[in-house]
């Protein structure tokens, strides 16, 4: 099995029921074992103005080739009604493919590690919260370290969830 880090946000509908029952039909697919997933943050939407996003991260144990994965996370988008029309648009359900072990890809579809990962505080809070120590293999340095040089002010922590 292979371990992949995939980020989760929504900011139409019922954003933390709709997080939930993504985490759960994630759980529910054969050749996928969820085996940690992080608190949810509420986060300001990058991109035109937009409601506030709700974001996490799980790390899955895979038994699919990360192009598997990839068209996995879409399918389950599209099970919870999302469209895709513009580039930072809001969403129902975004799921993203962080990282998948210490593979490094570049094809016209997916790139691994997510391109953006690295600037992204709503995406490398939570994942610091349940994989500091994973490196990321393009810059050699870990999640907890790559935190660091992110502004995380917009990024709060939900309590209670």
């Amino acid at each position: 099995m292979k371990s992949s880090a995939i980020a989760l946000g929504s900011n139409i509908g019922d954003s933390l029921a709709i997080l939930e029952a993504a985490i759960e039909a994630l759980a529910q697919t054969p050749g996928v074992v969820l085996q940690a997933k992080s608190s949810w943050y509420r986060t300001k939407a990058v991109g035109p103005p937009q409601p506030d996003y709700i974001n996490g991260t799980a790390i899955l144990q895979i038994e699919m080739v990360p192009e598997q994965l990839l068209e996995t996370l879409l399918n389950i988008e599209n099970q919870f009604g999302r469209v895709r029309r513009e580039r930072w648009e809001p969403r129902t359900l975004d799921l993203d493919l962080l990282l998948y072990d210490n593979l490094i890809l570049e094809t016209p579809k997916l790139q691994v590690p997510h391109p953006r990962m690295q600037q992204r505080a709503f995406v490398l809070v939570p994942l610091a919260e349940i994989a500091p120590d994973w490196v990321e293999p393009i810059s050699g340095r870990r999640i907890k370290e790559l935190v660091k040089d992110v502004d995380c002010t917009e990024v709060q922590l939900l309590v209670g969830y």
